[in-house]
């Protein structure tokens, strides 16, 4: 991936399509953040790998509670119900892989997607890697997403 090959403004055009179809259900409720981004108490990272000549990475970060929210409103659960680590692992590592999936296209060259991965962390990228840095706003809550070029 390249910052030429993928532009940030079609990233957040990614993020905001997969949040209203997939989450939300209309758009508008994706806007970029305003000010710093505050730490998060409790990390998550999903993320997919792009295996190819152009060789990268796509990940969305937040906190484990605004997690279970993503996971709840794509599962169709209800506000109270528990989320499971395997719904949220599901869950939002599908989010990572749809936005990591729509980045890939818009790639010159087609490689491969890896399996979505969630932990609290994401693994460490080369030194330069980072092409662009969304952070985002869903319902008041941070959410960043993250594209790396690894070549």
């Amino acid at each position: 991936m390249t910052a030429a090959a993928v532009e940030q403004d079609q990233v957040f055009a990614i993020a905001e399509e997969v949040f209203a179809a997939m989450i939300d259900g209309e758009p508008g409720y994706l806007r970029p953040w305003e000010g710093e981004v505050p730490a998060p108490a409790e990390p998550l990272a999903a993320w997919v790998d792009v295996h190819g000549e152009l060789a990268g990475r796509a990940a969305v970060t937040t906190d484990v509670p605004t997690a279970h929210e993503l996971t709840r409103a794509l599962l169709g659960m209800g506000a109270d119900e528990p989320v499971g680590p395997e719904d949220l692992q599901d869950a939002f590592g599908e989010v990572a892989n749809v936005v990591g999936g729509n980045i890939k296209a818009l790639l010159p060259t087609q490689g491969t997607l890896g399996l979505p991965q969630v932990e609290s962390a994401l693994p460490a990228a080369p030194a330069g890697s980072l092409t662009h840095e969304l952070r985002l706003d869903w319902r008041g809550r941070p959410i960043v997403v993250v594209v790396s070029l690894f070549q």
